[in-house]
């Protein structure tokens, strides 16, 4: 009871002890079962007032150092889960973004309170400042890749507390001097840390899949020293931004009001050394092993990231091969290569797993749509999806390759068109009924292509069916799209008749 109206904090952390122990633990468990307790700590030490204000930074710091190696690879191993159980897949996000906001409160709490107390002259963690800096850029740097994971909208406050934090290590003269940030880590200094995250969202995570976005990030970390961030104002910048501002950086399509915070970024020369590299990894074969990715990825997985980084970073952003039209229009969509196999056959019918998207614009390419996101959330870049514009009695074949989440139940989605004229058959595939998506009207001695289920497609194993009273016989030949549920093909027409 005497402890009960004592001013001595009884939190577990306060005993050297006792810390020793949980810290270690931490550093020691599971990625999940780590994240989860250090995420309950740093709740338990925001609930808490007892703590002097070093030893609370002390413990936060701690609490990062033990967990860091845990969170990183939960983000690393988070996108293999989309395949697997999507339950799975929301609690490790839920998880990950929730340790990463957490920790960067803790950090943005300690700010605050040192600003008061200096106030009162109190200057007792001005030695930790750089660190505590580069901690929460780090924190809110992997906040941001977690909610990429999920393609989820960057509130415009983000980017005020970030470049608020970056200008008050300017303003204290430590942004450009070197500091490591973590044990064992490279050093590295305050502003690399802030413009590794400008580097990130100019990098157009909203048309990668989770798992190319983990290893752009690593590439990110990897080419960063051939960027630099700038004040002046020089004919090769090609992206701006404003500390002092919640915006995000942006193209230097105009130039954008002159302030004491504005600074620009180029990735000239990076594209130079993405350029490099693309060729070191054709030639052997392989990563080079100099750069760590966090995991072993074949050339295949590795090489379109590359030329993504090398489009995003280029001086002249990418034209679109066709024009777009603005319009307001209905449109239903299935989600599947199964779905739609059903609604192309007469098999399926109603409402039943019909979406309605409002199309924003359209083009010989593809389309523009505004999506409803619906309880099961499956839109992901690179899902195959059946639509049907209104009025339109015809399905097309499509895939998302552009996806940002704009509200809670809302999201812009880029879609490719693959077929207008999509045609669903039943095939015998060396003895086994595959059904399959006929994308082109098949035609003897050329070439049409097909999108079947992932593990239906064989090297060597023709496709043959009846389609409008004929028999056709088609042989696989190069791979040209893949997808969670599906793999579309090119297939010689061999016979048609």
């Amino acid at each position: 009871m005497l402890g009960f109206f004592s001013n001595k904090t009884i939190h577990p952390l306060a005993d050297a002890r006792e810390a020793k122990r949980i810290l270690g633990e931490i550093a020691s468990r599971e990625p999940q079962a780590a994240v989860e307790d250090a995420s309950a700590w740093l709740e338990s030490l925001a609930a808490d007032e007892s703590f002097k204000l070093a030893q609370r930074l002390e413990l936060i710091l701690k609490l990062d150092e033990a967990a860091v190696a845990q969170a990183r690879r939960l983000g690393r191993d988070y996108p293999a889960l989309g395949s697997t159980s999507r339950v799975q897949e929301s609690r490790q996000w839920q998880l990950g973004h929730s340790y990463w906001q957490h920790l960067a409160e803790a950090y943005l709490d300690c700010i605050a309170r040192h600003g008061a107390a200096e106030k009162e002259g109190d200057g007792a963690v001005r030695s930790q400042l750089p660190l505590l800096y580069g901690r929460l850029i780090n924190a809110l740097a992997a906040q941001l890749k977690w909610k990429r994971f999920r393609y989820g909208p960057v509130d415009p406050g983000f980017w005020m507390t970030l470049g608020s934090i970056y200008l008050a290590a300017v303003d204290a003269k430590v942004a450009q001097k070197p500091l490591q940030i973590y044990v064992g880590s490279p050093d590295s200094t305050i502003e690399a840390e802030y413009l590794r995250v400008l580097v990130f969202h100019a990098t157009s995570m909203d048309k990668l899949q989770p798992l190319e976005i983990e290893i752009a990030e690593r590439f990110i970390a990897y080419f960063l020293p051939f960027f630099s961030l700038i004040r002046e104002l020089r004919p090769e910048n090609v992206y701006w931004v404003d500390a002092a501002k919640p915006l995000p950086p942006t193209r230097l399509a105009k130039l954008p009001e002159v302030t004491p915070t504005l600074r620009f970024f180029n990735g000239t020369r990076a594209v130079d050394a993405v350029g490099k590299t693309i060729e070191q990894i054709r030639s052997e074969g392989r990563v080079p092993p100099g750069i760590n990715l966090g995991a072993q990825y074949d050339v295949d997985t590795v090489i379109p990231v590359l030329d993504h980084l090398a489009m995003c970073w280029a001086p002249k952003p990418p034209m679109r091969s066709n024009a777009r039209h603005r319009i307001n229009s209905p449109l239903k969509v299935v989600n599947g290569l199964a779905a739609v196999h059903q609604r192309l056959s007469g098999r399926s019918s109603g409402t039943d797993g019909v979406e309605t998207w409002v199309i924003d614009d359209v083009s010989l390419g593809g389309f523009g749509a505004q999506a409803t996101i619906s309880h099961p959330d499956w839109i992901r870049i690179g899902v195959l999806v059946g639509m049907q514009p209104e009025g339109g009695e015809n399905w097309l074949i499509g895939i998302v390759r552009r996806y940002v989440r704009t509200g809670t139940n809302q999201g812009s989605v880029g879609i490719e068109t693959l077929s207008k004229t999509p045609r669903a058959v039943f095939a015998d595939a060396g003895g086994l009924q595959t059904e399959a998506l006929l994308l082109d009207v098949p035609e003897v001695g050329e070439y049409a292509r097909m999108a079947l289920p992932a593990n239906a497609l064989e090297e060597k194993v023709a496709l043959a069916f009846a389609l409008d009273d004929k028999k056709a016989r088609l042989h696989p030949r190069e791979t040209l799209a893949t997808g969670a549920d599906f793999v579309v093909a090119n297939f010689f027409v061999q016979s048609y008749s």
